[in-house]
């Protein structure tokens, strides 16, 4: 198998050619090509984390995007905040999270739990800052 680090884009754009061509036609795990592929795929992730890494997301928007995807409402919650007045406080940034907010949501929803505990951004924080 000839396959080498990331190390520059030129690098990134073969690996991502070589990758893409076995998008088409998936190879079998446990094959030559089936290695290949995993290899190329773990190489193209590491490189675009360290090049391109992405922020997480505020706690609200994170559980907003849960709400919409799964087409909960602020009544759903309820079991994971508490009574629907402390979740529309929550969703309003009014009221942080507490611990045990973050891993009912987390194990109710599936909310990455990285994502809750990131301080929300709101305008007040920014401007003392």
């Amino acid at each position: 198998m000839d396959i080498r680090p990331i190390h520059n884009e030129a690098d990134y754009e073969l690996a991502l050619r070589e990758v893409s061509a076995y998008f088409d036609n998936e190879p079998e795990l446990g094959t030559e090509d089936g290695d290949r592929f995993e290899i190329l795929l773990t190489l193209v992730e590491a490189y675009e984390a360290k090049r391109f890494p992405m922020d997480l997301p505020d706690p609200i928007e994170a559980i907003k995007f849960r709400m919409d995807q799964q087409g909960l409402t602020a009544r759903d919650l309820e079991p994971a905040i508490g009574k629907r007045n402390r979740v529309y406080e929550i969703l309003n940034g009014k009221r942080n999270l507490t611990l045990a907010m973050i891993w009912k949501l987390h194990t109710m929803f599936g909310i990455p739990a990285e994502c809750l505990i990131k301080p929300p951004s709101r305008a007040e924080d920014t401007e003392m800052a």
